[in-house]
């Protein structure tokens, strides 16, 4: 599990293939102290296991699937990525619960400036907009996000200037792709709610 709240900006520094699979090397200098490996690390939005290990760096390996239902698929060399180390009984829950698994890709419709902060338009696929909620919760590429309004299946979040500064956010033009989580709580309340309408 994790909160959404991104701890440290690190860079792919290579990718290749494996065997049909995708290897990568994430760099995070002075980051992972104190992780190990078969760590989970959200990157992203995407929850990988760390495969080899050290203080400034690690391996994941990435199945088809993965890069297939996420951004993954088109992480490239150089490119920056939001990190986040799994939920601990030590850490705070300063944002929501986040398991890491991405529910679907979205996009990025436009983005304006407004006061000191940014407001970002976005497109969620439309299987996934029936969980968005006005004042909810959201997580794009692992960043835990409140919704300010919907229509449709695009919704509104505003961006504040920290937020901005510490996250891939402030790099992105509109048609860039993102992963998107949503609020588990609603998924599980579809579920409770199926389940009592069956009964």
């Amino acid at each position: 599990m994790f909160t959404g709240i991104i701890e440290h900006l690190g860079r792919i520094s290579s990718v290749e293939t494996v065997g049909g699979d995708r290897r990568m090397r994430f760099e995070a200098p002075g980051y992972l102290k104190g992780s190990g490996l078969g760590d989970s690390i959200a990157v992203n939005g995407v929850c990988l296991t760390a495969t080899d290990f050290s203080d400034d760096h690690f391996h994941a390996d990435l199945s088809g699937e993965t890069c297939n239902l996420t951004t993954a698929g088109a992480w490239k060399a150089g490119q920056t990525v939001n990190l986040e180390r799994a939920l601990t009984p030590a850490k705070p829950l300063g944002g929501h619960l986040v398991s890491g698994h991405v529910d679907g890709i979205g996009k990025l419709i436009s983005r304006h400036e407004e006061a000191r902060s940014w407001r970002m338009l976005f497109e969620a696929p439309a299987d996934l907009a029936r969980y968005i909620a006005r004042k909810g919760s959201i997580c794009i590429d692992g960043i835990s996000l409140t919704v300010n309004e919907v229509e449709g299946s695009r919704f509104g979040v505003n961006i504040i200037p920290h937020t901005l500064a510490h996250t891939t956010l402030g790099g992105l033009a509109a048609g860039d792709a993102v992963n998107l989580e949503v609020d588990q709580i609603a998924r599980y309340l579809e579920r409770l709610l199926a389940a009592r309408n069956e009964a």
